[in-house]
């Protein structure tokens, strides 16, 4: 049931409105003008309101104005007896959920009020997805290392420039280049990510460009490429020091002529694209060894972006350990389990080979070996062989 607030100057309409939305079962509040009304709303906590557009004083058009700057969370609900289009119109503009008419058809309003609850429940929902995964994106850190490429990801991403991340395995290099898009003006586009090194080198052209039907034998449809699927937004392309030499001509083409053609087709087709790339190795050394093009990584690394180690960073592991914590612990449904700072000491000596990777795959296991607090005996027992440690 919802929590309603009715703004409305006549008593008749307001006792109406009482009489049949709290048989309904909702909660219902009443104000008799609109700045009884706003006040009504700073303190509480409204799904829908039910808001009058002629009253003294204030009418409910300047109502709704307040309302929508101060929570669009809230369902508005216009109410007119004197109404017409335009103002309807207006109402729906400035943000109202709906426009009813006096004298009100209160099965009219009834299945306005169960529509505005179905879309405030939606609202919630997809606030709490929305949090939840971009949870799972989050660069967590304080150190001098990871604040250096936070500032660096808020000065280039709303350009459209080129970025080449670089960076140990488990580093976080794909946390880089999604902040990058969501930071940018494409983040309403696609972020579609290309893993280089997992696709065999024979079908990598067509993974990145699409094929036409009948291009090879196991062509048996059309298939969009990558490049086109990112049109509008970025192509990630991780590991990209794995491609191969021939995929690296036709990407080098993309970027300097903005074009694409699927393999098995001469057409021409633009796209609009914007490139991030990724890679684990040294590509000034690739280049020597003939195995990655000079032009195709000056092309790609207007921008560089260096990611560090954990281990250049380890006074980042209290708060990556804590962020982890809730994280799985939230994933598993299940209270958030403490760490002491012992456990956390014992965390600090560990050489992360695999970095932040790493470091939550420790964490995981800890919290679903160790009890409601992970102590620096639990570091020691279970978090990694003694091998693994720091001679420091």
């Amino acid at each position: 049931m919802a929590n309603i607030l009715v703004i409305d100057d006549e008593k008749s309409i307001r006792n109406t409105l009482q009489e049949i939305l709290e048989y309904e079962g909702h909660t219902v509040e009443m104000a008799t003008n609109g700045p009884e009304g706003l006040d009504f709303f700073d303190k509480g906590s409204f799904d829908i309101v039910l808001c009058d557009i002629k009253m003294p004083d204030m009418d409910g058009i300047e109502v709704l104005d307040k309302l929508m700057e101060k929570s669009r969370d809230s369902a508005v609900i216009m109410i007119s007896g004197h109404g017409n289009i335009d103002t309807a119109v207006e109402a729906i503009k400035k943000g109202a959920y709906d426009f009813i008419e006096k004298p009100l058809d209160l099965n009219r309003l009834l299945v306005a009020i169960r529509n505005a609850m179905e879309r405030t429940e939606l609202v919630t929902e997809t606030r709490s997805l929305k949090k939840k995964v971009s949870g799972t994106w989050d660069i967590v850190g304080e150190s001098p290392a990871i604040q250096k490429v936070l500032e660096m990801i808020e000065r280039v991403a709303p350009t459209d420039a080129r970025v080449l991340i670089t960076g140990k395995n488990g580093t976080g290099k794909e946390l880089v280049a999604r902040w990058l898009h969501e930071k940018s003006e494409r983040a309403s586009g696609p972020f579609v990510e290309v893993n280089c090194a997992a696709i065999p080198s024979e079908l990598i052209e067509s993974e990145l460009f699409g094929h036409e039907k009948g291009a090879f034998t196991s062509a048996i449809k059309q298939r969009i490429g990558k490049f086109e699927q990112a049109h509008g937004g970025t192509i990630f392309l991780d590991e990209i020091g794995d491609m191969s030499l021939s995929a690296q001509a036709k990407v080098l083409r993309v970027l300097q002529e903005n074009k694409i053609s699927r393999v098995g087709s001469d057409k021409d087709i633009r796209v609009d694209v914007r490139v991030i790339a990724a890679t684990n190795k040294d590509l000034r050394l690739e280049i020597e060894n003939k195995n990655f093009r000079e032009d195709l990584y000056h092309r790609l690394s207007v921008i560089l972006i260096q990611v560090p180690a954990l281990n250049e960073r380890i006074e980042d592991i209290p708060v990556l350990a804590d962020h982890f914590i809730s994280q799985i612990c939230s994933e598993y449904g299940r209270s958030k389990v403490e760490i002491t700072s012992e456990a956390i000491k014992e965390l600090q000596k560990i050489n992360w080979t695999g970095n932040i990777r790493e470091l939550r795959n420790v964490i995981e296991r800890l919290i679903i070996l160790c009890d409601k607090t992970i102590t620096g005996k639990d570091v020691t027992a279970y978090a990694m062989p003694i091998s693994k440690r720091n001679d420091t």
